[in-house]
This record gives structure tokens, C-alpha cells and sequence, in this order.
């Protein structure tokens, strides 16, 4: 894929997750004003669907909010990573000339990053894994499904994880060529 591709991919990646934010910022307006006017359920159907059940309720557009933000912050944090765009002490860290940012970058993932991908990505499969198995849904008449929502933990840790993976290899390359 070209630089340019990849530029408007993941520049479009990026704008789907902003207009989620966009949805996230109207369901909690919704909730608000249905909550102020005492409208609960918002819509019912006659049949129960996917994810949602028999009716849209403020408790369903609690968990919309929850699960829309589990989306925004976890899936394109690899895309930050790759971008260097994560939290540092960056006062600190410009003082270095760039082969010591290579390898303090390199060592901080070493030391601190894949270790906890190491543990938190077979916790965060399980914990979705159980929520699967059991058809866990929501017991105050949120959203059903909490499986899918669940889903989100080890994906965007896995993404970040090779996010991390990524820029290790680009690292040790800038290493090496000095």
C-alpha cells in the first residue's frame, strides 16, 4: 500500500471514530432530555432485536454511551501509537538526541509494553470469552448482548499490541542503520 493510501486510511479510520463521537455526544443528549421529560422507553418493537431487546430505554442508551466510549478509546489507539501521539515527558525526552529517543522509545516497550500486552490481552479474551459463552446481557434492560461490546478489550489491545510490535521493529531498523 502506497504512503498516500495509507494516509487516507487511516485518515478515514480516524473521521468514522470522530463521527462515533458525534453519536456518542447525541445519545447522551437523548438520554438527557428523555430523562428531563420522564420518557422511558424511548421506542418498543414488537419482536426482541439483535443487541437491542424489545425496547430502546434510558438504560439502553446508558450502555450505547459505555460501549460507544470503549470503542472511541480502544480501536484507534494503535493508530496514536503509530502516530507517536501517546503521553510522554516530552520536557525530558526532546533533550535527547534522536538515536537515545530510539532506544528509550525500544526499552520502554520492551520493559513496560509487552509485558502488560503479555498478561492483559489472554485476561481481556477470557473476560470476553465468559461474556460469550453465557449470552450475557444487560440485567437492567440496557443493551443485550454484552458479548460484542466485551469483544472491543482484546481487539484494541491486540491492535495496539501490534502497534507496539510495529514500531519495535521500526526502532531496531533506526538502531542498526545508526
Amino acid at each position: 500500500m502506497t504512503q498516500g493510501r495509507y494516509a487516507r486510511l487511516e485518515r478515514g479510520v480516524l473521521n468514522g471514530f470522530a463521527a462515533l463521537l458525534i453519536v456518542l455526544m447525541g445519545a447522551i443528549a437523548v438520554q438527557v432530555v428523555a430523562s428531563l421529560f420522564d420518557i422511558n422507553p424511548l421506542v418498543r418493537f414488537e419482536r426482541a432485536l439483535p443487541w437491542l431487546g424489545q425496547a430502546v430505554t434510558l438504560n439502553s442508551l446508558l450502555d450505547l454511551q459505555w460501549h460507544l466510549l470503549a470503542v472511541i478509546a480502544l480501536l484507534p489507539a494503535g493508530i496514536v501509537w503509530l502516530r507517536d501521539g501517546h503521553v510522554r515527558v516530552d520536557f525530558l525526552y526532546d533533550r535527547y538526541p534522536p538515536r537515545a529517543r530510539h532506544a528509550l522509545d525500544l526499552g520502554g516497550n520492551i520493559v513496560f509494553a509487552a509485558p502488560f500486552f503479555v498478561m492483559a490481552i489472554p485476561g481481556a479474551f477470557d473476560f470476553w470469552h465468559r461474556s460469550w459463552r453465557s449470552g450475557e446481557g444487560s440485567a437492567s434492560g440496557g443493551l443485550n448482548d454484552l458479548w460484542l461490546i466485551k469483544a472491543v478489550l482484546p481487539l484494541g489491545l491486540g491492535l495496539v499490541a501490534l502497534a507496539a510490535l510495529i514500531e519495535s521493529v521500526r526502532l531496531m531498523r533506526a538502531l542498526v542503520r545508526g
